[in-house]
């Protein structure tokens, strides 16, 4: 390897650094949106599915055309790091604007919510594409860049458990009302318990800490309207008056004990402190890297020619498919846990600990990824990855809302293989990049790279549309506690078995990726020989 193509420590961080950005906007929407929506915001889930549905059907042009624009960028900082530095602010505020729950009706909301994503969607492009398509022109070598890959996923994790870890916390602590509370016992596990706030709160959910007891209305114009015993009751609370439950099947209740929380402000505040990290990490990944990999010369801006080249690409063409099929199993997988962690398993906060543990897993996994790559091949571990995960995955229909230990042991040996599949996918996205140069003697890297930010994108939107459609089956309505329960099957199917199906899918459509290492070591070894030519020329 040439010293030109080596990397310090310090850029591949700083490099890192800058997935933890993108995963704290895209793992806080892919795990917290649409229970947001759905239980505080007041959308349907099926209105939900649409929605993320809809919103990428523009992603295959806007991610093609953040591809042709980055490729033709010209600056001092390079073609892809100014990129970096122009949309670090607005990325965050945009993350900031789409958690936050403005006063409107039925028709505002939906309006707002449609507005607020595709910006979202829009604003991720113009920054992740060129922040993928940052790693193939930093080095050269395909070896580095696996490296380099590994750390940016460390990063990428990182970010997740930082949003994923942190939020729910957050939003307990942004969302507590300093409610009074009275409680009274009636039986040894029967009581009754008055709350009230000093202000007004447009939702509130209650729940006792452990979410195991049953809550029921003792309030006579609430009873009328919901009395069916569930772990948690949404309402909205006017200032100073009373409410009153009935609350059965815990021992031992006290003021400690009640969960009172402002679902509204918690998430908003919540998410106005991620933006800022998400901003900070951005301008750090673009002062601490270098482009070093330019395009041929002798090649010509011609985008009729870049687009035939990358149509007939087999290597990007297999890769966008599969980047499509494990991003939907993420997503899902990613999507639903929040939801079943407080309506089935009954305890919210415990989903904290539970998204911790599946990052530090896919720490291990990526920084794996390297030294399993090397010795099994990119391709073959690609396909293993994806059996093994989607596999151990479907265990999660056996399991009941006791099973908590299984629950984060399956969990977490899931999420260590699946972390392979993102750190692969990106580096042979550069394999492929280089294959185009190889082969047509022209690269488009932030082209080929639209692939990853596209994959991503509408992957999460089918996603999306999944959870929604098959919650809507079961009827499901996250503010109407008793439509909760009889909607659990779809839930458990959600965590289980329909993201595990996805993995075969894209296992069977790996087995035709042409690149094996034999010919990527070709392929890197004449791209080398020619640069260095053209360097003495």
């Amino acid at each position: 390897m040439s010293e030109s193509n080596k990397l310090s420590i310090r850029e591949k961080l700083g490099y890192a650094l800058g997935d933890g950005a993108a995963n704290i906007a895209w793992r806080g929407v892919a795990t917290f949106l649409f229970i947001f929506y759905t239980d505080v915001f007041g959308l349907s889930p099926v209105t939900v599915g649409v929605l993320m549905l809809v919103a990428r059907f523009s992603d295959g042009i806007s991610d093609v055309l953040m591809g042709v624009i980055g490729d033709r960028t010209n600056s001092k900082y390079g073609k892809f790091r100014p990129w970096i530095l122009w949309t670090a602010v607005p990325l965050g505020v945009i993350l900031a604007l789409l958690f936050t729950s403005p006063e409107l009706g039925d028709s505002g909301k939906i309006v707002y919510a449609y507005i607020t994503y595709i910006f979202f969607t829009l604003i991720y492009t113009a920054n992740n594409i060129p922040y993928g398509a940052l790693m193939a022109v930093m080095t050269g070598d395909d070896k580095e860049r696996t490296s380099l890959g590994s750390y940016r996923m460390v990063g990428a994790f990182g970010g997740g458990m930082l949003v994923q870890g942190a939020l729910l916390f957050l939003v307990a602590y942004f969302g507590n009302v300093n409610p009074e509370i009275a409680i009274d016992q009636l039986e040894e596990e029967k009581f009754k318990v008055t709350v009230s706030a000093p202000t007004d709160v447009a939702s509130v959910n209650i729940k006792t800490e452990n979410g195991i007891a049953d809550f029921v209305w003792e309030s006579p114009e609430m009873k009328a309207k919901d009395n069916e015993p569930t772990h948690a009751k949404s309402f909205k609370m006017e200032a100073d008056k009373e409410y009153t439950f009935i609350v059965t099947g815990e021992p031992n209740i006290g003021e400690g004990s009640i969960s009172l929380i402002d679902q509204k402000r918690g998430y908003s505040n919540s998410m106005y402190i991620m933006a800022f990290f998400l901003s900070l990490f951005m301008f750090i990944t673009f002062y601490s890297t270098k482009e070093r990999i330019q395009p041929p010369k002798s090649q010509k801006n011609n985008l009729k020619r870049d687009l035939k080249d990358l149509v007939t690409n087999k290597p990007w063409l297999v890769l966008l498919v599969i980047g499509l099929l494990f991003n939907v199993y993420n997503s899902i997988k990613q999507g639903i846990v929040i939801i079943y962690f407080t309506h089935y398993l009954n305890n919210q906060l415990l989903a904290a600990s539970f998204l911790v543990a599946l990052m530090l897993a896919s720490v291990a996994g990526a920084m794996a990824t390297a030294p399993l790559g090397k010795r099994f091949g990119k391709r073959n571990l690609f396909i293993a990855a994806l059996l093994f995960s989607g596999g151990v995955n479907s265990l999660f229909f056996f399991l009941g809302p006791t099973d908590v230990e299984a629950v984060f042991t399956i969990g977490v040996i899931s999420e260590f293989a699946s972390a392979i599949f993102p750190t692969l996918f990106f580096v042979m996205l550069g394999d492929a990049a280089d294959y185009s140069e190889f082969k047509n003697g022209r690269r488009a890297t932030g082209l080929i790279y639209s692939a990853g930010s596209f994959a991503t994108k509408f992957g999460g939107g089918i996603a999306g549309a999944i959870i929604g459609f098959v919650l809507g089956a079961f009827a499901y309505d996250g503010q109407n506690a008793s439509s909760i329960e009889g909607a659990i099957p779809g839930i458990i199917m959600l965590m289980s078995w329909i993201p595990a199906v996805i993995t075969v899918i894209a296992a069977v459509f790996m087995l035709i990726y042409p690149l094996n290492q034999k010919k990527i070591d070709e392929v890197t070894t004449e791209l080398n020989n020619r640069r260095l030519q053209e360097s003495q020329n």
